[in-house]
């Protein structure tokens, strides 16, 4: 079993109103978060209220970067149990390791559609260059530019969207 610490007393605990406010996101979220089982509070007063470490600001912003990558909260809250499932350090340290290589896997395949993004952008901004020497003007109710009346070619989605 892993010993677990208790907070310690002198530890800086903060109000849910003011960790909204730091974390740029509403109480409504917060309670949302907990609902879930995604982000719990430190503590709560013998009144019920919420209190956060610092510290959560972590958690609650690896919790936007996983749902950025269009994972969603069921699969978000089971990475993110990696303190509460394990048995041992060893254990722990493999489901955080889990964990990272999981997301970083999401961004290497978010950075690969990036980078297709800007090669399609790329192929309509070269196309461009043709249309400044070109006197058609493309409307809502003509398609003079599709296919380019000057090269035939069928023009790059990105270009044609704004055309």
């Amino acid at each position: 079993m892993i010993e677990r610490d208790a907070p310690h007393p002198s530890s800086e605990l903060l109000k849910i109103g003011e960790f909204a406010h730091l974390a740029g996101t509403n109480l409504r979220t917060l309670r949302y978060y907990e609902e879930v089982g995604l982000l719990h509070p430190a503590q709560r007063s013998q009144g019920g209220f919420r209190y956060y470490r610092r510290s959560d600001l972590n958690r609650l912003n690896m919790i936007r970067d996983l749902q950025d990558l269009g994972l969603h909260l069921d699969r978000i809250r089971e990475l993110m149990t990696t303190r509460e499932h394990a048995e041992n350090r060893r254990a722990l340290l493999q489901a955080v390791h889990t964990a990272l290589a999981e997301q970083d896997r999401l961004l290497q395949a978010r950075i690969r559609t990036l980078e297709a993004q800007r090669a399609r952008i790329a192929v309509a901004t070269r196309k461009l260059a043709d249309c400044e020497g070109c006197r058609h003007l493309p409307g809502v109710f003509n398609n003079f530019c599709d296919p380019c009346l000057l090269t035939g070619d069928e023009l790059p989605a990105k270009l044609s969207a704004l055309f």
